[in-house]
């Protein structure tokens, strides 16, 4: 390529360029941050839409997991046609498309009045995620110098994993406004303390997701400001506007020699591969395509998206209060973001293997710790199911967790000190917090619940048959017409009794407990961060063949999306059947195979070509 002398660029050229770089820049991070506000934010909000949401909409656990997952659903969704549209439409409408679904979501969630249209706000904010995921790094990477794109590509990410703290950092905010409403409550009656408690909880994860109009706004507006890919231009046969596009951020010499370079690489080519009629099962394809769907398949069996969505609730339960677990939840975020930027300068000083083996050992490690600690807390339960279903009169059951109760569970007698008894004597609570964990059914329809004995609302949990047997849905009754049966029919629960699955009373774990399992989560964040979370995608582009580089990619991370998506939709009804220490155990499990597939099965591909890492796995 033909380079212009310094001398030939003048110095206003010069300004007119860099500004429109750093412009492009600016918006390309953007999309990251939104990426990463996209994944996080309902980690701090999801405390209270659980509070208020499932008695107000009377949303079972399934479907509060559903609306964790519904955004991995729509990344899945839009990873699916992602690049057709980008070739339809442009990488720039791509881009401003994606960011008009995002901010369309966000009043469609803070408005939401129900179950439905909560659903859909999260699906549109999935369905944005995953285009600009996809679209965004295309853009980089077909505008942008070659001397500029590791810079750009890193930009990107160091965004998304500032895009995380940004999430948590809202989330801690709201918190904390909540937590000086439940003070200032402490006088009321208790009628009227628990009105005020439901409406901060339910402006709070409302607030919490108005606080990303902004950054939607600004992507997509500013995404309307870009001058067009040049290479998509000139796809599309129109050099004139390709080389209008490149003056914007390079000199007249360098864009015209740049543009002679796309026009070769866009010449026919002549079919010389001697592979070109070699099957797709053969070796050569076979291995390394099946072992990077193994590789993205484990990253996600981690459990990492899961613990990131549901890290506060997660440390909520292992012992830290309120406004703590928000704040161990920006301290976990900031974590990543560093951890990112010391894995982008190791990964080609260390290499893909080592990284991925160091990081997966930290992650079994991590896992173990967690779930040793929430097991021997799971450990001091005790079953009272028998208790409550003889209770239960004309298949429905009320239950409040007010000393009465406590002692017919047979708590100790000291914890009828609890929390509300507490705010309205001014004495403090004497014994452990008793948290009760209730699973039960009508026939097919299951749910679960959980009431703590320090909420100073102290609300009565009632299970009926009404609020917990959903109306047949569309999409049931057809797949009932065709003899499948994937949704429960409410036809089978009509006249079934309530069934006390399971009912476990046990104190809340110690506020240290909760120190040592978010060191277990520190642990498990900087450790994928430095392994999977890096190398992962490289691993991917370079394990794969050229002949079936985009259909391998294509179907290894829609396997990684399913994964992901599969874990975030069970994780609250499994954690409330089996327990915290169980879903961990699962993970380490998985991590275990990931750490052997990455030490006896990858090979290592820094400094190596493409055709060399082919060859490899051609046995030559």
């Amino acid at each position: 390529m033909h380079v212009t002398e310094p001398s030939a660029v003048t110095p206003t050229e010069l300004k007119s360029t860099a500004r429109a770089m750093r412009y492009l820049l600016f918006i390309a991070g953007m999309g990251g941050l939104l990426y990463g506000i996209d994944v996080g934010i309902i980690a701090g909000a999801l405390p209270y839409l659980e509070a208020t949401a499932s008695v107000a909409w009377h949303l079972s656990a399934q479907q509060l997991s559903f609306i964790v997952a519904a955004v991995l659903l729509g990344s899945v969704l839009s990873s699916l046609f992602a690049g057709a549209l980008a070739d339809l439409i442009g990488r720039r409408w791509a881009m401003v498309l994606a960011g008009a679904l995002f901010t369309l979501s966000i009043p469609l969630i803070a408005l939401a009045d129900g179950y439905t249209p909560l659903l859909l706000g999260r699906l549109l904010q999935g369905i944005s995620g995953g285009l600009i995921g996809v679209v965004v790094p295309l853009y980089l990477a077909e505008c942008l110098h070659a001397r500029q794109r590791g810079r750009g590509a890193a930009l990107f990410q160091l965004l998304l994993t500032i895009g995380l703290v940004a999430a948590a950092l809202i989330g801690l905010y709201q918190a904390q406004s909540v937590e000086a409403v439940s003070t200032a409550a402490q006088a009321l009656a208790p009628e009227a303390r628990a009105e005020a408690l439901f409406a901060a909880r339910d402006h709070a994860w409302r607030s919490i997701f108005w606080f990303c109009l902004t950054p939607g706004l600004i992507f997509t507006l500013g995404s309307l400001l870009l001058a067009e890919s040049p290479r998509w231009l000139a796809r599309r046969g129109d050099l004139a506007q390709a080389h209008q596009a490149l003056l914007r951020t390079r000199p007249a010499a360098e864009a015209q020699a740049e543009l002679r370079d796309i026009e070769q690489a866009l010449a026919p080519e002549t079919a010389d591969s001697q592979h070109a009629s070699e099957p797709l099962l053969s070796r050569r394809y076979v291995l390394p395509f099946l072992l990077a769907c193994l590789v993205l398949a484990l990253t996600q069996a981690t459990g990492i998206n899961s613990i990131l969505a549901y890290v506060v609730t997660i440390l909520n339960q292992a012992g830290l209060p309120g406004a703590t677990a928000n704040m161990a939840d920006v301290g976990l975020k900031v974590l990543n973001a560093v951890m990112t930027v010391v894995a982008v300068a190791l990964v080609d000083r260390k290499g893909r293997k080592f990284l991925l083996m160091l990081g997966t050992g930290g992650i079994v490690l991590a896992l173990l710790s967690a779930g040793l600690l929430f097991r021997s807390a799971e450990g001091n339960q005790r079953d009272v199911a028998s208790v409550l279903q003889a209770r239960v009169q004309g298949d429905s059951l009320s239950i409040q967790l007010d000393s009465a109760t406590l002692q017919a569970l047979g708590a100790d007698a000291q914890t009828d000190t609890h929390a509300g008894n507490a705010a309205a004597t001014g004495t403090v609570a004497a014994a452990p917090v008793q948290q009760l964990t209730l699973a039960y059914s009508y026939g097919p329809f299951t749910n679960v619940q959980s009431l703590r004995s320090d909420d100073p609302a102290l609300p009565v949990l009632r299970l009926s048959r009404a609020e917990t047997v959903q109306a047949d849905s569309v999409i049931g009754a057809f797949f009932r017409r065709l003899h499948l049966n994937p949704f429960a029919d409410p036809a089978d629960a009509a006249s079934a009794p309530l069934r006390i699955e399971q009912a476990h009373l046990s104190p809340l774990p110690s506020t240290s407990h909760g120190w040592q399992v978010a060191l277990a989560m520190c642990l498990f964040v900087a450790s994928f961060a430095v392994g999977p979370g890096v190398c992962v995608w490289l691993a991917l582009s370079e394990l794969m063949p050229n002949r079936i580089r985009s259909n391998g990619m294509s179907i290894a991370l829609l396997i990684n999306q399913f994964v992901s998506t599969s874990i975030a939709a069970v994780f609250l009804p499994t954690v409330g059947q089996y327990g915290y220490a169980t879903l961990f155990f699962y993970g380490a499990g998985c991590s275990l195979l990931y750490f052997l597939t990455a030490a006896l099965l990858l090979p290592e591909t820094r400094g190596k070509t493409l055709e060399e890492i082919e060859a490899h796995f051609a046995g030559k």
